[in-house]
């Protein structure tokens, strides 16, 4: 199988798509699949505005056409809704090419985070996008239900994994002031950062990440420690010297800091929303409760065992397996379709 996946989310930035579409590329290849990746990395691009961390590509869909058409690939996957992902979508369905897609971000939510932007506009706008395709690839049962409530088709299953190899514990690591409540990820308003970093709680809080509210918050909690970007084995000894990861956002799709801290021994506490509710819900490996601060305090008691125990039923090799089949699945199945008008079903 030759896929070519269509990112605008890619190197260097450090986000749970890039991480994603990395480790279960690299995991697929074991399974005699090879990849071609159209990422910011070929265009001129320019800076975000208010997130300069983040390039927008200069592309069109004749661009992506070229790139499409040399690489020869059987299979093409839209990975996210940016100027990429939508020259992409042209140049399909012009050429009347089969593609699919996957839902990583839920940017109606993020968007009503930053701006009074309607949700029901945003949705209409990304049901037209993915519904174009033969396969919608979403990573939790809350997000597939979620979708198809508001008109979504065609949508499959894709989870993720974790590399246990790092992330695992590490007994004898340096610690600060005990017990320790970790959060790891982008610093940014849809995070819902400052719900964790205003609870009264023992010990030490710790933020690991960078993002446009960094400076804001740091001076405004100046009783948490910020240590900015950490990754590889940096990151793996933080998580190893936590007691508790703290993950409070209410607009991720999955989160895949959730496994990192699982397969590191720290039991999670979060709001009962879709990613947690999928990853942690019914299980004893955290406590999810909307007063976060009784979620992080019953986290505390957690055994750590219950979170390695976990943390053991996701790898990337299944993760891959999922996203190999999707794509044949809806290959056999599916047909290029053409955007259906946008439709009103649920209210935002």
């Amino acid at each position: 199988m030759h896929i070519l996946i269509a990112t605008d989310a890619w190197l260097p930035q450090v986000n749970g798509v890039v991480q994603s579409l990395l480790n279960m590329s690299r995991a697929a290849e074991a399974h005699g699949a090879t990849f071609t990746f159209i990422t910011p990395q070929l265009f001129k691009t320019l800076p975000m505005p208010t997130y300069p961390d983040i390039r927008i590509s200069l592309v069109t869909s004749g661009m992506i056409g070229k790139l499409i058409e040399k690489s020869g690939a059987e299979f093409i996957h839209i990975a996210t809704e940016g100027p990429i992902g939508l020259a992409t979508r042209r140049y399909c369905l012009k050429s009347k090419r089969p593609y699919t897609t996957s839902y990583h971000t839920r940017f109606p939510e993020y968007i009503a985070a930053r701006a009074p932007f309607p949700m029901n506009w945003t949705y209409a706008l990304l049901r037209r996008f993915h519904n174009g395709g033969i396969g919608t690839f979403v990573s939790t049962m809350s997000v597939e239900n979620e979708l198809k409530a508001r008109g979504f088709n065609r949508i499959m299953r894709w989870s993720r994994g974790v590399d246990r190899s790092l992330f695992h514990p590490r007994p004898g690591v340096p610690k600060s002031t005990k017990p320790i409540f970790l959060y790891v990820g982008r610093v940014a308003v849809e995070k819902n950062i400052e719900a964790f970093l205003k609870l009264d709680l023992p010990g030490t809080k710790i933020v690991v990440g960078d993002g446009p509210a960094r400076k804001t918050l740091e001076a405004q909690y100046g009783n948490a420690k910020f240590l900015g970007v950490k990754s590889g084995e940096d990151l793996a000894q933080i998580y190893a010297s936590a007691d508790v990861f703290c993950f409070p956002s209410r607009t991720d799709t999955f989160g895949i800091v959730l496994l990192e801290a699982l397969a590191s021994g720290l039991p999670v506490a979060a709001f009962p929303v879709p990613g947690p509710l999928d990853v942690i819900g019914g299980t004893n490996a955290g406590y999810l409760s909307e007063n976060l601060q009784e979620a992080c305090l019953k986290a505390l008691q957690i055994p750590r065992q219950f979170a390695l125990d976990l943390a053991n039923t996701y790898t990337w090799d299944n993760s891959a397996r999922q996203f190999l089949d999707n794509l044949q699945n809806a290959r056999r199945s599916g047909t290029l379709a053409l955007p259906a008008a946008p439709v009103e079903t649920v209210s935002g």
